[in-house]
């Protein structure tokens, strides 16, 4: 197994450490670890300096660092995951019996570092093939060939960047679910409601399949969240 893992961060001092120590414990095959830095002014890059992995850095953007990420992979599967998620350990088992299977995308379902009821609800629909029960999160496996021909991720996107690639792997059945989950971190609901938080979910769900400007999808949810 070969796997280029990709991590793109922005201000993550408090996570990157903990999930590429996560990796360097649970894998034992060959891979590469590439984070690309948006341009953080926290001690990400300090601390990214004193791991062993590729850093990279680009314009602010999850999908410009994600697509940075993939063009500088040297295998032929990439794994993008978020910072402040934990996939769980049996991540290499996981992730080879894809690429062993020719599973062409994966990805996990979600579970939340909280014990809050509601937070179990969100995670349990997460096991459903349907695009409003998927996020970049949940992370993603993809074969590089696959990725690049679909055209990788969105860079005119502003926010949820994932969902064009995410619905063309649906519509072509190339995107499994893994049945386990990974570890979110629940940091969006702290001093926010669950209600507040999951409506502007939905909300900017509606938006983006309605064909609204992601620049708008991402002012409205932002005020959501803040207001």
């Amino acid at each position: 197994m070969k796997v280029s893992i990709i991590i793109p961060v922005l201000n993550e001092a408090s996570t990157i450490r903990q999930l590429v120590n996560h990796f360097l414990t649970n894998l034992d095959e060959t891979f590469e670890i590439i984070v690309v830095d948006g341009g953080s002014s926290d001690q990400t890059i300090e601390i990214c300096n004193q791991l062993p992995i590729q850093l990279l850095t680009s314009k602010p953007s999850r999908a410009i660092q994600q697509n940075t990420g993939a063009k500088a992979a040297k295998y032929e599967h990439l794994y993008f995951v978020h910072s402040d998620t934990l996939p769980p350990k049996s991540v290499e088992k996981d992730l080879k019996k894809c690429i062993d299977n020719n599973i062409e995308a994966a990805c996990y379902r979600s579970s939340f570092d909280t014990s809050s009821v509601l937070m179990k609800v969100n995670a349990f629909f997460t096991r459903f093939n349907f695009l409003v029960c998927r996020g970049g999160d949940q992370s993603l496996l993809i074969n590089k060939k696959t990725f690049f021909d679909l055209g990788g991720f969105d860079e005119s996107l502003a926010i949820m960047e994932e969902y064009p690639l995410i619905q063309k792997l649906m519509d072509e059945k190339k995107l499994h679910i893994i049945p386990k989950a990974i570890t979110i971190s629940a940091r969006k609901y702290e001093n926010r409601s669950w209600l507040k938080v999951n409506k502007a979910n939905y909300n900017a769900f509606k938006l983006y399949r309605a064909g609204t400007d992601s620049k708008i999808i991402q002012k409205t949810y932002l005020e959501a969240l803040n207001k």
